[in-house]
């Protein structure tokens, strides 16, 4: 009887340790508040009360959900397309390399690399950044409107049908149920399809925007501090990142899916496309909910690069990042502490899937 208990007690001292006792010390200073000369005030709800009376942290919720939907799914599209076509050419290994170099980089090493690349000049100066040097090429004739009006308004209503695909996914089965769906995942599928429709109606909106919007040709653009449009910046160093890993780990689930089941697709007639969609991405589809459960908990904790490229400046404002500012700037350790308690919850349903996807899989 004692046994089992022993093998499990260092991890469960260390559990208890590094995770129980932070959360429940964090719950108890986002209902306190400290008072001067040392000590704290029992004040409820106070902090949160304050915590949502402002509008710094509505719009770190608002672009945490941003970053949510989209590089958790870019990450792990790119990765599986990454994943499938390097297996088809000769130099599929050195791709590879190329592709997981930057998970060795640190995320303020990625930031720094990247802020050189949306770096801006005075008009008169030499630039630096490759987007700015590519901006200042386009003048305004053809291949200007083509590649910076037609090419960029198909890539938001492309980006509005994929997200609008990938909210179906989740919401589709509390619509048509299948089978039983789990009661604690249905306000994840919730969340998921109110974040894309909102999503959907800025990418739509923004393609409008776009069409009648005269460019500032020739002049740098600080890409920064542009709003809205500069949290996608960031959002590229995060998936930039994350697309290694779900190469790898894609692709290793790719070469597990049985040959015999491909075969036998090429005998019935499938084509290319409809053997990856219809044969191997269903086969792989827990590995797939696997690498975007992963990548989306890391998204949820973002910081560093929103701290080394633009600050929270500029409405790039994070969960990580305000509470961050609001412990070590504002020395306010009850609001603080409350926004990570938002974004514990906001975790806390993504364990649920996971848990949920687990026991599914068992059974």
């Amino acid at each position: 009887m004692i046994r089992p208990w022993l093998f499990l007690m260092p991890a469960l001292i260390a559990l208890s340790v590094y995770l129980a006792y932070p959360v429940v010390e964090t719950l108890r200073l986002s209902l306190t508040q400290r008072v001067p000369g040392g000590g704290y005030q029992w004040v409820g709800f106070d902090n949160y009360t304050k915590m949502f009376g402002e509008p710094k942290f509505w719009e770190a919720l608002k672009n945490n959900m941003l970053w949510l939907i989209v590089v958790p799914a870019m990450s792990t599209a790119f990765g599986l397309l990454a994943a499938q076509l390097s297996d088809r050419i000769r130099w599929g290994n050195l791709a590879k390399s190329l592709i997981f170099m930057p998970m060795a980089i640190s995320f303020v090493g990625a930031a720094v690399i990247w802020k050189l690349v949306y770096d801006t000049r005075p008009v008169d100066q030499e630039q630096i950044g490759i987007m700015n040097a590519v901006w200042l090429a386009f003048q305004g004739g053809p291949m200007s409107v083509l590649f910076l009006k037609i090419v960029p308004i198909l890539g938001l209503l492309a980006f509005a049908a994929a997200v609008g695909l990938v909210a179906w996914v989740f919401v589709r089965p509390m619509i048509k149920p299948s089978g039983p769906v789990g009661g604690g995942t249905i306000p994840l599928r919730l969340l998921v399809g109110a974040a894309a429709l909102w999503l959907i109606f800025m990418s739509v909106r923004s393609a409008i925007g776009l069409a009648g919007t005269d460019l500032p040709y020739g002049v740098p653009q600080t890409w920064l501090t542009i709003p809205f449009w500069n949290s996608f910046f960031l959002m590229i160093v995060l998936v930039w990142i994350q697309t290694g890993f779900a190469m790898v780990i894609l692709s290793a689930a790719l070469r597990g899916v049985p040959e015999d089941t491909i075969e036998a697709a090429i005998v019935d007639g499938a084509n290319p496309f409809q053997i990856f969609f219809k044969i191997k991405v269903p086969q792989i589809m827990g590995t797939i909910v696997v690498v975007w459960t992963t990548i989306t908990i890391v998204v949820l904790k973002v910081f560093d690069i929103v701290f080394a490229m633009s600050n929270g400046q500029w409405e790039t404002q994070v969960l990580a990042n305000y509470m961050y500012d609001k412990l070590f700037r504002a020395n306010d350790w009850g609001v603080g502490s409350a926004s990570a308690m938002i974004i514990m919850l906001l975790v806390t349903p993504i364990l649920i899937w996971n848990v949920y996807n687990a026991r599914k899989e068992m059974r």
